[in-house]
């Protein structure tokens, strides 16, 4: 059913990844908000090693975040959101790049950006809804 979608979001109390790569397709995103303590997963270590991998902050990515149960090193980290923002890092440079956006983070800002960008879509008909229990 992820492989329906252009943007997946994960939220959960995962301790045993959900989606793996074969699961995906080119030029998705995927974000996971559940990979926030240790123990936690979403994302399998092929989905993450195969994707543009972009944190909040590097050092919570590995001591609590994404890489901290995966069997992935740091170097599977491409990029903070903030190194994007700011130029320093093109982000997903081709339209069939997969990237995986996994802060640590506090979530309730998370929640507060991803429902400015939700309401803009809306308001200019970008996307289209999926009706999850269908």
């Amino acid at each position: 059913m992820a492989g329906a979608a252009d943007v997946v979001l994960l939220a959960t109390w995962s301790r045993a990844p959900l989606l793996g790569l074969a699961d995906t397709r080119p030029g998705q995103h995927l974000t996971s908000l559940g990979a926030d303590e240790p123990g936690k997963r979403e994302l399998a270590d092929d989905l993450l090693d195969a994707a543009l991998l972009v944190v909040d902050d590097r050092e919570l990515a590995v001591g609590s975040g994404v890489l901290a149960t995966s069997g992935l090193p740091e170097t599977t980290m491409d990029a903070t959101l903030g190194e994007i923002l700011d130029g320093i890092h093109p982000g997903r440079t081709t339209p069939g790049r997969l990237s995986v956006y996994a802060p640590v983070g506090l979530p309730w800002q998370d929640l507060a950006l991803a429902w400015i960008a939700y309401e803009e879509a809306r308001r200019r008909g970008i996307g289209r809804p999926i009706d999850l229990l269908a």
